[in-house]
């Protein structure tokens, strides 16, 4: 191994330890042959690199980052370009090498040169492209760089600013079309008749237009405004859809935990998740995706009644359940970014099947009874007891129809459960992780949702015996 390699890089570049070192020889060669100008020449050679070191820690340069993603958040799988603008803000001289710090899975981390040969107005910029096979939350960079004082001598390396946050979203898959809709249409819009005779207080109106019959004037309206008003004889209603996300530590068992390297992360934290909830949140996001295309409104909770992105630490706004339009599907997908696995550790194995925060009670049927019979409710479960399926099962009367999804790693342990729900008016299949997940959806239209009579046929109150 070379002398060089030997020596610290972090303090001095190659000319200031050849410095140093002919520093060192003058100074043996004075002592050997006493001559004084040899001395003040290693003198020289040695304090001009120490006190090169000494300003460039003293007197740090300064420096400003902007950092930009695009798309951001991005999808898993996709690519995403990262645009750094640096400048320098102090009036320090001097070339740097910079760094952009990556988390591991990103590869190996760029590095390029400050100021770079295209730079304007003091600002240097630079590209590159990230891409991300694993949802979550990752901090790009801080940029660390690594200068020298102006003679070249010493070297200096610090971060340069704090880094950014990318959020990497699930991506959906195209669903099939199925009769979800009930008679609302798949467009999820439906024109509702008005009464025949219509009071005064709830009737909706619009001025005259040319061709409109006679028969609809709104007289009494018509006097009001002052010009030929007539009655709005359909109002155009948005349904909103219903998904409730399994999020319970016993309802996805023998995925892999923190540690493992294969969940999604948070900041360089490793969150809890498993292989079945990986597909149940792209289920999740598909589905929601597939609604919302459809003009539905999207409201989504957890098993007890709550926001279903209460603790995603990615979720802009952890108390909404209700979303709409492209920018609802947008906070969805950046809310499931980051969800994991939540409650006790296999509670059901170590303290009982009671154990842990009540799921499916009142609490959740409260919250579907508010938007009843509005448009479907669609359930993305882990492991459910025959118990836990009971107390599920009224929630398909509160909805035009009624899906839900088991996801397990053994289908067939599942029938009991499934055959509660369709009993309750589900339809419901149970599903391992191998099978894709329109293959999935496409399964309540195929028969494979059980002979269960639609949700829309179950009236108020159904109950199913606990």
């Amino acid at each position: 191994m070379a002398l060089h390699d030997r020596l610290p890089r972090h303090l001095f570049t190659q000319r200031g330890w050849g410095l140093l070192a002919a520093g060192a020889i003058s100074l043996l060669a004075a002592q050997i042959m006493g001559r004084r100008d040899l001395l003040t020449l290693a003198v020289l050679l040695i304090v001009l690199p120490l006190v090169s070191l000494a300003g460039i820690r003293l007197v740090k340069p300064r420096f400003q980052v902007y950092r930009e993603f695009n798309p951001s958040p991005v999808e898993t799988n996709a690519a995403s370009t990262v645009r750094l603008a640096v400048g320098r803000t102090s009036y320090a001289g001097g070339h740097a090498i910079m760094e952009e710090r990556l988390p591991p899975r990103f590869g190996e981390s760029p590095a390029f040169r400050f100021p770079a040969r295209s730079a304007t107005g003091g600002i240097s910029r630079y590209e590159y492209h990230l891409r991300a096979s694993q949802r979550g939350q990752y901090l790009i960079g801080p940029v660390t760089a690594e200068f020298t004082d102006p003679f070249g001598l010493s070297l200096h390396r610090q971060a340069i600013d704090d880094g950014d946050t990318l959020t990497v979203t699930p991506a959906a898959v195209d669903l099939p079309v199925t009769g979800l809709a009930g008679a609302r249409g798949n467009d999820g819009i439906t024109a509702t008749r008005t009464r025949a005779n219509p009071s005064d207080d709830d009737v909706m109106t619009r001025e005259y237009r040319h061709g409109d019959p006679m028969r609809r004037v709104h007289w009494p309206a018509t006097a009001r405004h002052g010009v030929l008003m007539v009655r709005q004889e359909e109002s155009v209603t948005t349904p909103e859809a219903t998904l409730i996300l399994d999020q319970r530590f016993t309802a996805f068992p023998g995925g892999p935990g923190p540690g493992h390297g294969g969940n999604p992360t948070v900041n360089g934290r490793e969150m809890a998740s498993s292989p079945a909830f990986e597909w149940a949140v792209i289920a999740a996001i598909s589905i929601c995706t597939h609604l919302s295309d459809r003009n539905y409104a999207l409201r989504l909770l957890d098993p007890r009644g709550e926001p279903a992105f209460l603790r995603s630490p990615s979720s802009p706004e952890p108390e909404a359940e209700e979303f709409t339009g492209a920018s609802g599907l947008l906070a969805i997908a950046e809310s499931l970014a980051a969800i994991h696995l939540s409650g006790p550790h296999h509670a059901a194995r170590d303290h009982g099947p009671d154990s842990g925060p009540a799921v499916f009670d009142d609490h959740l049927m409260d919250k579907l009874s508010a938007h009843r019979m509005r448009g479907p409710v669609i359930a993305v479960l882990g492991k459910v007891t025959a118990a836990e399926a009971r107390a599920l099962a009224p929630g398909a009367g509160y909805g035009a129809n009624a899906f839900a999804i088991i996801v397990t790693d053994r289908p067939a342990d599942a029938e009991e459960s499934l055959e509660i729900l369709r009993r309750g008016g589900w339809r419901a299949v149970a599903v391992a992780t191998s099978i894709p997940v329109p293959v999935a959806w496409s399964e309540f239209d195929q028969g494979g949702g059980g002979q269960a009579t639609a949700a829309a046929d179950v009236r108020r109150g159904a109950e199913v015996g606990r």
